[in-house]
């Protein structure tokens, strides 16, 4: 345990010192601003989410029935990749392994997949194919945690305590397990965008996920290089809720944007490397029938520019039913947003973070001398910004030109107070400021 602990902590050390940046070109994924993220498996079909088999919980003996009942006969890839492209997002993660071990691909790895259901076809060679055709960025996320496998060190896991195993593990034979998974997935897909890793959390003592010492070599350096061996440009983050290691390109933030951690998973340093915010539109991730606590359009659309406004992208989860449809209060909401994104896309694509981090009114996103200023709630009536040598100001909304908007510079602070009195846009009241180079 200590000997891991060591080389967990001069791992950070060396992160810190060595990778600030990723090797890797990232531009792409900083300009997307906005994704779609899938959970789709055979925990569908229980409509319970995506965690059903621990929650439960349900032995791995009868949850390998599901393999029988899984049948997603209406899944239709083009529909999701064109339903994320019309919503405006620009990739997508699908999960191609989730914890309860089942993979959505014909791996030779093990029987435990999409290939031995009723459906019988391979769904990631469909998405990829399609998201190859339509040019949508495709990254798959890959659980690192096992509930059904019994070489996966299940002893020590904080979660799948009740599956049923008995047999000794052999993590050496679980590694390269994942190794040869990975190697299938990124050999036999075309190219591919990134790999979205998750599950480190369930060997840390620390419920809260912020203590870095954890119970397993996970051989991040082996597998995060063989990554990049067999494609250099795929982007690797990993969902461990602690600052970044050597080998990951963008750093992720569940359920909160960067700086901010109501749901208790955020509490990291952020990074200087690229920041990705991941939420769900209702309360689950995966399928679950009785969640109908759906988001507002209005409420996904703040949570977008705020999650921009800190420099970040959002990638926003569906979990699809088990035929494979989408749920229509998903779509709607998608496809609302992405008519916002129609009109105001130029506030949020390839935008940075502004002078300020979010605030309660709203967020600022930032373009070259250009500041987007976006005012969420409709009940203000100045915003004061440490921003100096202001140009122009106008809003970016259109019916809004009545709203005269006027700005005063405090040369002592450099801070400029923008003050408006005429109404504002329920949604986002945009104002476009100009400052001199």
């Amino acid at each position: 345990m200590k000997k891991i602990w060591i080389l967990f902590l001069a791992e950070l050390i060396c992160n810190t010192v060595l990778f600030a940046q990723s090797p890797r070109s990232t531009k792409w994924f900083e300009d997307a601003r906005f994704g779609l993220f899938v959970h789709f498996g055979p925990y569908s079909v229980l409509g319970d989410g995506e965690w059903v088999m621990n929650t439960r919980p349900i032995k791995g003996s009868d949850y390998m029935r599901l393999q029988e009942l899984f049948n997603p006969q209406a899944f239709n890839a083009e529909e999701w990749v064109s339903m994320a492209k019309k919503a405006g997002m620009k990739y997508i993660t699908f999960t191609s392994r989730h914890h309860d071990s089942f993979s959505n691909w014909d791996t030779k790895q093990s029987d435990w997949n999409i290939m031995n259901t009723p459906y019988g076809k391979d769904l990631i060679r469909q998405l990829a194919d399609e998201c190859h055709k339509q040019d949508m960025k495709l990254i798959f996320y890959y659980s690192t945690l096992d509930w059904m496998r019994t070489d996966y060190q299940y002893e020590t896991g904080r979660t799948g305590q009740k599956a049923g195993r008995t047999e000794p593990s052999n993590w050496n034979s679980y590694i390269n397990f994942m190794k040869a998974q990975l190697t299938e997935l990124l050999t036999n897909y075309g190219a591919i965008a990134g790999i979205w890793f998750d599950g480190h959390w369930d060997q840390t003592d620390d419920k809260n996920r912020t203590d870095p010492t954890t119970h397993v070599d996970w051989h991040y350096s082996e597998i995060y290089d063989l990554i990049h061996r067999l494609q250099p440009e795929c982007l690797v983050a990993n969902n461990h809720h602690l600052p970044p290691l050597p080998g990951e390109d963008y750093q992720i933030f569940e359920r909160d944007v960067p700086g901010e951690n109501t749901a208790g998973h955020s509490g990291q340093e952020i990074s200087r490397l690229p920041l990705e915010t991941c939420q769900t539109i209702n309360s689950s991730w995966g399928f679950k029938i009785t969640d109908d606590k759906f988001k507002s359009t209005t409420e996904l659309i703040h949570l977008l520019v705020r999650t921009a406004g800190t420099g970040a992208n959002l990638l926003l989860n569906v979990g699809p039913m088990p035929n494979g449809k989408i749920q229509p209060e998903c779509t709607e909401r998608l496809y609302q947003i992405g008519e916002w994104l129609d009109i105001y896309g130029e506030t949020i694509y390839g935008t940075q973070q502004g002078p300020t981090k979010p605030q309660d009114w709203g967020a600022v996103t930032k373009k070259g001398n250009t500041y987007y200023v976006h005012v969420l709630d409709p009940q203000t009536s100045s915003v004061e910004l440490e921003l100096k040598n202001v140009k122009s100001v106008k809003w970016v909304n259109e019916g809004m030109t009545s709203n005269a908007v006027k700005w005063k510079t405090d040369k002592k602070t450099g801070k400029t107070v923008f003050t408006f009195a005429g109404e504002l846009d329920k949604v986002d009241s945009i104002l476009e400021v100009i400052v001199k180079r």
